[in-house]
């Protein structure tokens, strides 16, 4: 097995620094900044008060503050927002011209190679101190999708809740951290268990189906498609309905793939009754 490289160029980088970073994001974010050391990788998300899913981030400790890694298009206005929650906080928070690296398959060589948080399986990032174009981010996409890990800035067609984009699942919610934005619904639903939606990869012959479309168990609709390509996609799916189910898109058959990270939110004790 050898190491495959990417550069992300679809990812972007938020710098900050100052003795109350780590504090000052505590109460925000779904993941424990406080116990983030330097060198460690951990991945979590900022909601809004509602719950839902703003932007998935990967937080990367460094000696004075924390580097977050998020979605290159929203790097700004997470800027502007963490700018709106700071008020007296010691800490500074600035766009950083970082590029974000991605490997998988054997170990990369080389520094600065963190274990992607999520799975194993996912491989390790690293940032790189100046921009770089983008170089493999496509074959990047296709080793996520082949194990059926959604990219929420990617994939959603429209804000998800957390639990439903999976990061329950893959190390996205400290659930015993304490307070963030969103906390009450995020924890209500996993407590009650409240959850009948996920993302969930299908396989099917050909092309992908277009995003949006529906996906179908009998007459019944199971959910919608995501995003794919030839062969795999992904769709946000009702458990209930999509599971042991013979499914379709636009009359075409598709079938539930569900890897083994994702089986518990699957299993027959866990899918809620119905509605």
């Amino acid at each position: 097995m050898r190491s495959m490289l990417a550069t992300l160029a679809d990812r972007a980088v938020v710098r900050l620094s100052g003795p109350e970073s780590r504090s000052f994001l505590q109460g925000l974010i779904t993941q424990d900044v406080e116990t983030l050391t330097e060198g460690a990788l951990r991945y979590g998300a900022l909601l809004t008060p509602q719950g839902r899913l703003r932007w998935d981030l990967f937080l990367y400790g460094e000696a004075d503050g924390v580097a977050v890694d998020v979605a290159a298009g929203a790097r700004d206005e997470l800027v502007q927002t963490l700018t709106l929650y700071r008020l007296r906080a010691k800490v500074e928070i600035a766009a950083a011209a970082d590029s974000v690296l991605a490997a998988w398959g054997a170990a990369p060589e080389g520094e600065g190679w963190r274990p992607d948080p999520r799975l194993p399986a996912t491989g390790w990032r690293k940032l790189a101190p100046t921009p770089a174009p983008a170089v493999g981010d496509a074959d990047y996409r296709g080793h996520r999708l082949s194990l059926g890990v959604a990219d929420p800035a990617e994939d959603a067609l429209e804000p998800l809740y957390p639990i439903d984009a999976n990061l329950d699942l893959l190390n996205g919610i400290d659930f015993k951290k304490g307070c963030f934005v969103g906390q009450e619904t995020t924890s209500r639903m996993k407590r009650r268990g409240q959850i009948k939606t996920r993302i969930a990869p299908l396989t099917f012959e050909g092309p992908a189906p277009t995003p949006g479309a529906e996906v179908m168990a009998g007459e019944l609709r199971a959910g919608r498609v995501l995003s794919g390509r030839d062969g795999r996609c992904l769709a946000l799916l009702r458990i209930d309905r999509a599971q042991d189910a013979a499914l379709s898109v636009l009359d075409r058959p598709v079938r539930l793939d569900v890897p083994p990270w994702l089986e518990p939110a699957f299993a027959l004790e866990n899918i809620p009754a119905e509605a």
